[in-house]
């Protein structure tokens, strides 16, 4: 199974729907049989599609789940229920769909790629054990990524920011364009997006296609002139969260919803961000109920309470703390910086940094590094890596202390022996970054 899927990789990113309608045609488009929540947007669209299925699993609805990427097994990216797809079941659902795979070659389609035929394999699995609903992260962009082949009851844009520029665009308008792919005729679309030209973008694309749009803010931040927006659409409605209360162990807060206010939440992720995450989750339950699903407030405070996302702002020690973190792009780090401030305002940190050479990585450092007082620069396992010198240069723009260490687990122990026990060390700058660092023994010790 990873052997085949490994092999796949290299086939890259070949973004388009010709190649998944066909492989789905094949598989008798189990799509058409599925209710789906579609969950795109630049940052935070894993961990709001894992509270909307924390949510759903907790009002006893059979809710799959679809996400990328894993951090140790493919496993991770099907889930039913709240539970991993089985080794073996994921084996014979990509027998079943590699040779039509192959077919779709010799007849001229192309092969698909990696993320196209796992995306196959969850509809498939979905549409086998009948699952109700399912929520599907975006895999890239969306106007072009595989997912985008589903007609949602509701979609859902997190945010947009620069990212993956090679594929979806340069400018802000570029990427918001790509993003807001994912809008369909008269489904409801709610985005917690603040910025203003994306905003224009996600507007006019509610307004053409008669999508009601619900937005999303934090109570704290005021009120952002939309004026000339409005002009273009009436939102629909407006849903705000507000922090009342942070720690370690998680965040209390408030929503107002659309429907309904839900008070005296706890959110067990940490970072004020993913309080957007879960309102925007609470304002998808609102819109879902209108379907038919049952889902009251104290299941959702159940959800919410049990939900896991792993790798995300997670602290895995202590004496030193040790934090992981999967930012990989500017947005991200800016969010972890001021994580880092909420959480550790008093504490010196030592940055263990490692990105892929095709990442804003000068603008990661420049937001992470001057909180550092030391950068150790690590190399993640990844053939796409950028190499450590070449992050190690521009580190020094903003901290004395750098030091090189090639690969993540000489990275850990360094860090763990120079880091005294009231000292942060923050792991950052990739998932597969973060995937190593907790697959060290080491760490548990």
């Amino acid at each position: 199974m990873q052997g085949y899927l490994t092999e796949l990789t290299r086939l890259g990113v070949n973004l388009g729907l010709v190649r998944i309608k066909e492989l789905l045609k094949r598989l008798g488009n189990p799509h058409h049989h599925l209710r789906a929540i579609h969950v795109g947007g630049t940052n935070g669209k894993g961990s709001t599609t894992a509270i909307i299925g924390s949510i759903l699993n907790a009002a006893g609805y059979k809710t799959g789940v679809f996400t990328s990427p894993h951090l140790y097994c493919y496993t991770e990216r099907f889930c039913l229920g709240g539970k991993k797809i089985d080794v073996t079941r994921l084996t014979k659902l990509l027998a079943l769909v590699s040779p039509f795979a192959s077919r779709m070659v010799a007849e001229g389609y192309g092969h698909p790629t990696e993320f196209e035929v796992i995306t196959a394999v969850a509809l498939r699995y979905f549409y086998e054990e009948e699952a109700d609903p399912v929520v599907l992260e975006v895999g890239l962009g969306g106007s072009m990524d595989a997912t985008n082949i589903v007609e949602p009851v509701v979609s859902l844009i997190t945010n947009v920011s620069v990212d993956h520029t090679e594929y979806l665009g340069r400018t802000i308008k570029e990427i918001a364009l790509n993003k807001a792919g994912i809008i369909k005729e008269n489904v409801p679309l709610i985005t917690a997006c603040d910025d203003r030209q994306a905003l224009a973008v996600i507007f006019s694309l509610c307004r053409q296609k008669k999508a009601p749009l619900f937005w999303v803010k934090s109570q704290a931040a005021g009120a952002l002139n939309l004026t000339p927006l409005y002009r273009q659409i009436a939102v629909a409605g407006q849903v705000s969260w507000e922090s009342k209360n942070f720690s370690l162990s998680g965040q209390d807060f408030t929503v107002k919803g659309v429907k309904d206010t839900y008070e005296a939440l706890f959110l067990p992720l940490l970072g004020r961000y993913q309080l957007a995450n879960a309102t925007l989750a609470i304002a998808a339950i609102e819109v879902l109920r209108d379907f038919g699903y049952k889902v009251s407030k104290q299941t959702i405070r159940q959800g919410l309470a049990a939900v896991r996302w792993p790798g995300r702002f997670e602290i895995i020690r202590q004496n030193p703390t040790v934090v992981v973190d999967g930012c990989h792009n500017h947005a991200g780090a800016k969010n972890l910086r001021q994580a880092l401030d909420d959480y550790f305002k008093r504490q010196e940190i030592i940055m263990v940094l490692g990105v892929l050479k095709d990442k804003e990585y000068q603008k990661i450092v420049a937001e992470l590094a001057p909180r550092a007082k030391a950068v150790i620069i690590t190399k993640p396992r990844n053939p796409r890596a950028l190499d450590c010198h070449v992050l190690a240069a521009e580190a020094v723009k903003y901290v004395k202390q750098v030091l090189v260490k090639e690969t993540v687990s000489a990275a850990l122990h360094q860090a763990l022996k120079a880091a005294m026990p009231n000292e942060v060390i923050c792991f950052t700058g990739s998932l597969y970054l973060v995937a190593e660092v907790l697959s060290e023994p080491q760490i548990n010790l």
